[in-house]
């Protein structure tokens, strides 16, 4: 097994033990970071949220006046809430040739490990630039990042290539599923139950939609279409959140569901959407009104982001296949960033240490052999870019 460096393993700890559960704020972890690289003389730049409690970091490191190549993570992580752990989670645990904590696979090691090339990536006199952008609250929907792209993307030079660092096994990633959430509010009529004909059943009517989106999702499981690259091969719908009623013996008022959409690159998810509020509105909602006018849905976003789909031949493709070494690429179905950056027109792949399959559990981690992994593939960046 092959050992990362002594830097990259404190970058880890270092990175793991800020908790920068998605609910709190980044920005502890973000001026570090931002000391760090002022120690290094590379200039930092932030882009905060509304409430000032979190921000995005971008840093250039080499020539500014050209594209270059941006290495993009996340910085928060998702609650250990519930979790049974045998290990403190922000804290580094190494054992059997792994290393414990949160965040770990998702995805401090490689923001880490970008970190830890700084001195070497400062020190080579870059002919193409290097550009760092971690961000916030991308396990809560992809939204911090939206703020530096679009500023980042407005700019008369920008990067020519991205590589995001969500824990692929270091395999090149080339597409991914995007994804549309989304909560539908029922309002009914209450009434007691010995006499519901005269009231609207809210949890009957959301369970009508909840039988319609599984439909649809029956349908596109059976029908597709498919892209057998993905596991599984098609968009799904899934419906995760139901909660309505507070006695049996009366007939309730209101309901909400939260389902969502993963699909395919290139497919349409508001078209579903679409056929889901088309029912509720034409076929159940008249039956609703005929006994209250009051009653109805209303239908709020929660969240959204696109797929990816990087062309084969892209010269991205080409750079991150020669440093990895792998003549494959694949596709996955969950979501990153990646989707994000290559709608604002800059070409991007997914590559990084460690497994999808560890992200969001108890005692997650990340195998050291992974992260000399990435470490061997940023060097071998610095030899691609260097004067």
């Amino acid at each position: 097994m092959t050992r990362p460096s002594s830097a990259a393993l404190q970058m880890i700890e270092r990175l793991v033990a800020f908790d920068t559960t998605s609910r709190n704020s980044n920005l502890a972890l973000i001026e570090w970071i931002r000391g760090y690289l002022a120690d290094h003389g590379i200039a930092a730049e932030l882009f905060f949220d509304d409430d000032g409690r979190k921000a995005n970091l971008f840093a250039t490191i080499g020539p500014a006046d050209r594209g270059g190549v941006m290495l993009s993570g996340h910085t928060d992580v998702v609650p250990i809430d519930g979790q049974e752990w045998s290990t403190d989670a922000f804290r580094v645990t190494e054992k059997d040739g792994r290393l414990y904590g949160r965040g770990t696979t998702d995805m401090k090691s490689f923001v880490a490990v970008a970190l830890a090339m700084v001195p070497r990536f400062a020190a080579a006199r870059l002919a193409t630039p290097v550009h760092l952008a971690f961000s916030y609250d991308e396990e809560v929907g992809c939204l911090g990042v939206r703020r530096m792209i679009d500023a980042v993307a407005a700019r008369p030079i920008r990067p020519t290539a991205c590589i995001v660092g969500e824990p692929t096994g270091m395999q090149v990633v080339v597409a991914h599923k995007g994804k549309l959430s989304y909560r539908c509010d029922v309002r009914g009529f209450e009434c007691h139950s010995s006499i519901c004909h005269t009231g609207v059943n809210a949890v009957e009517a959301a369970a009508e939609v909840v039988v319609r989106l599984k439909r649809i999702g029956r349908r596109l499981r059976e029908e597709g279409p498919h892209d057998p690259a993905f596991d599984p091969p098609y968009t799904t719908v899934h419906t995760g959140v139901v909660a309505g009623g507070t006695a049996l013996n009366i007939v309730p008022k209101d309901c909400f569901v939260e389902f969502e959409f993963r699909h395919l690159p290139g497919a349409d998810p508001r078209a579903l959407l679409a056929e889901v509020r088309d029912y509720a509105e034409t076929v159940l909602l008249p039956e609703m009104r005929a006994v209250r006018a009051d009653t109805g849905f209303t239908w709020t976003e929660m969240s959204s982001f696109p797929g990816l789909g990087t062309p084969e031949d892209a010269p991205v493709v080409e750079l991150a296949r020669a440093l990895s070494g792998a003549n494959r690429t694949g596709k996955v179905a969950f979501g990153t960033e990646a989707g994000l950056f290559e709608a604002a027109g800059i070409p991007t792949v997914v590559c990084g240490p460690g497994s999808i399959d560890q992200a969001h559990k108890p005692d997650e981690f990340v195998a050291l052999d992974q992260v000399a992994a990435c470490e061997a593939f940023l060097g071998r960046l610095i030899e691609r870019l260097g004067a």
